[in-house]
């Protein structure tokens, strides 16, 4: 048996936005807990968060933190509304941390900066890993029967593209909101179109907004991790953030883009560039649940998971 302390933290969740959940485990040593562990506390939150960040503070005056996470099927490279939620609540709550301008955090991405806002806007700002443009050569008509989308429904004046902010992402860009929020894929159907191209998230997007003072409506799926929908993402949206900057369709300093199928109450996300080619991804978390973690190690028998292995949906 082991315990750890655990919360459970909605990101970027805003007035009557209920964000997107995360779970916080604090590891005291990196070594302190195994690969087989931490996919087996992620299988057990299966549906009540999207993924799991472990943290553990670092000997190493190269950076703060170690983060690394999971989803209920297998480790994530990079999950930025975990990033934030978590950096934002550990800095909050640390007499030590609140006044440090910045940390560092070291993820399977690399080391990556953290900007405390929290004295002046109430957010961290998390520096996106760097951007790769991949070759995109996927059929509009196939991304759009993936989606469960008419053709019709694409604005082929922004081509389909794959940009990777962190993982993978297929980027489409949408005519109208309606069929951005109105997007319902069939969970199988897209998971089997993902993985058999090299995708690992699908970021959808519309010019079209339900606050004028918004610049994009965006939805991100994630089969490709166990679950269909990701309500507020860090990473999804950096990519798009990058693709538009580097295709010349993102002439200002930052963006808020509002996510999520509400025509009200979308999640917001704030993306800043950070010359001279990165972007920062900006928000904060409500600390929902707090306490102890227990784990039972006979668990992992029982399931099949070992340290070699990932478990199934």
């Amino acid at each position: 048996m082991k315990n750890f302390r655990f919360k459970k933290l909605d990101a970027f969740a805003a007035g009557k936005s209920s964000g997107n959940p995360a779970g916080y485990v604090f590891v005291e040593k990196a070594d302190g807990i195994t690969d087989a562990e931490m996919l087996q506390i992620a299988y057990e939150l299966k549906g009540f968060v999207s993924e799991v960040g472990y943290v553990s503070p670092s000997d190493s005056i190269e950076y703060d933190y170690t983060i690394r996470y999971f989803s209920c099927e297998k480790e994530v490279p990079f999950c930025g509304h975990a990033t934030v939620a978590i950096m934002y609540d550990l800095i909050k709550n640390s007499a030590e941390l609140i006044n440090r301008p910045c940390l560092r955090i070291k993820t399977l991405k690399g080391i990556l900066m953290v900007e405390n806002r929290i004295p002046q806007e109430d957010m961290v700002y998390i520096y996106a890993p760097v951007p790769l443009f991949l070759f995109c050569s996927l059929k509009p008509e196939n991304i759009a029967g993936a989606l469960n989308l008419t053709p019709e429904s694409l604005d082929l004046s922004e081509p389909p593209a794959v940009t990777n902010a962190g993982m993978n992402t297929l980027i489409v860009c949408l005519k109208d909101i309606q069929s951005c929020v109105s997007c319902l894929p069939d969970y199988h159907k897209l998971r089997e179109f993902v993985l058999a191209n090299g995708i690992e998230i699908v970021t959808i997007y519309t010019r079209e907004v339900s606050n004028p003072a918004h610049d994009l409506r965006t939805r991100v799926f994630a089969p490709a991790f166990g679950y269909l929908e990701d309500p507020a993402t860090g990473s999804g949206n950096a990519a798009l953030g990058y693709h538009l900057w580097n295709t010349g369709k993102w002439q200002k300093e930052s963006m808020i883009i509002e996510q999520g199928p509400s025509l009200e109450t979308p999640n917001i996300i704030r993306l800043r560039k950070a010359l001279p080619d990165r972007i920062m991804i900006g928000g904060n978390s409500i600390c929902r649940i707090k306490g102890e973690y227990i784990i039972w190690n006979f668990y992992q028998a029982n399931l099949g998971i070992t340290e070699n292995s990932t478990a199934k949906k």
